[in-house]
């Protein structure tokens, strides 16, 4: 009888072997990664972007804080930890949209008039709500009335109503003046602390632009004494030779503000100064809505 062969032995089975990725399992793993990289780029943008601003923002702080003199490369440079190629960009792109304004004499910098253009609502709005009031005083005495307020150390003509004869004075709106030959400017400076007075003329200088303009602080000071005994400014052929202009300070509002009327001196005789000035705080008052007291007589200069 034939033996049969002893069974063989049964192979141990295999451990399964593992499932393998999908396609859509691979596409999500690197569309995440990229996703949180890109994530990770948006954020140092935004550090990045933040530290500009801030920079920026430390900078314009700083130079409205200085002094007469302005602030130099080096002090802007050691205020945002910035060295000074970087500091001189920051500088360039700010003086070119005009937020500040570099001495070419000093190379030190101060805050420009661009940054009059941040108020840009504000100031629309206060020409609509001055012009009914400056109006009335053009037609009455048909001469050229001006709105102009203080802006860094110059009188800036935010708007002006001109007079229809043909010989007039007018300035263009956006034209800036300095302080110590306008009327527009002395009106300010009254309202003004001696020592800031005399910090806006160091910026500037007093040129002399007629035989009449004052030259030194110590005579502007003296005739800002006038102008707060009596109410009112005058420019008396300071400006321009053949010009005269009477001006009124405007309280309340946010920035340093008057109004003027500015007319051909042969027709427009000192004797006349008092009138128009009370016509002016007429006016203040009605843009403002707030009490001037009533206008003196004008005292004489100092010989």
């Amino acid at each position: 009888m034939s033996q049969k062969p002893p069974a063989r032995a049964a192979k141990p089975k295999d451990a399964a072997p593992a499932p393998a990725r999908s396609a859509t399992t691979k596409t999500q793993a690197v569309k995440g990664n990229v996703q949180t990289g890109a994530v990770r780029s948006e954020s140092d943008v935004e550090r990045s972007g933040g530290r500009s601003v801030a920079r920026t923002c430390a900078i314009l702080r700083l130079i409205g804080q200085g002094d007469d003199e302005g602030v130099s490369l080096l002090d802007v440079g050691a205020a945002t930890d910035l060295p000074k190629s970087s500091a001189h960009r920051y500088l360039q792109v700010l003086e070119a949209e005009g937020f500040v304004e570099r001495d070419p004499r000093s190379s030190r910098y101060r805050l420009g008039i661009g940054l009059m253009a941040l108020q840009t609502g504000f100031i629309d709005r206060l020409i609509q709500r001055t012009r009914p009031f400056l109006a009335k005083v053009r037609d009455r005495y048909d001469e050229t009335v001006n709105l102009g307020m203080l802006v860094g150390h110059q009188i800036v003509y935010l708007d002006i109503l001109e007079s229809a004869r043909t010989m007039r004075l007018a300035a263009r709106k956006g034209d800036t003046e300095l302080i110590h030959a306008t009327a527009l400017g002395k009106a300010i400076a009254a309202t003004l602390p001696d020592q800031e007075v005399v910090s806006l003329l160091r910026r500037t200088g007093m040129p002399k632009l007629t035989d009449r303009t004052m030259t030194t602080p110590e005579e502007f000071l003296h005739e800002l004494e006038r102008v707060r005994a009596c109410g009112y400014a005058i420019d008396d052929c300071e400006n321009e030779p053949e010009g005269r202009c009477v001006a009124v300070f405007v309280p309340g509002l946010r920035t340093p503000t008057a109004v003027s009327l500015s007319g051909v001196a042969s027709r427009f005789p000192i004797e006349r100064t008092q009138e128009v000035a009370d016509s002016l705080r007429v006016a203040a008052m009605e843009i403002s809505g707030e009490n001037i007291s009533p206008m003196k007589p004008l005292e004489r200069r100092r010989a």
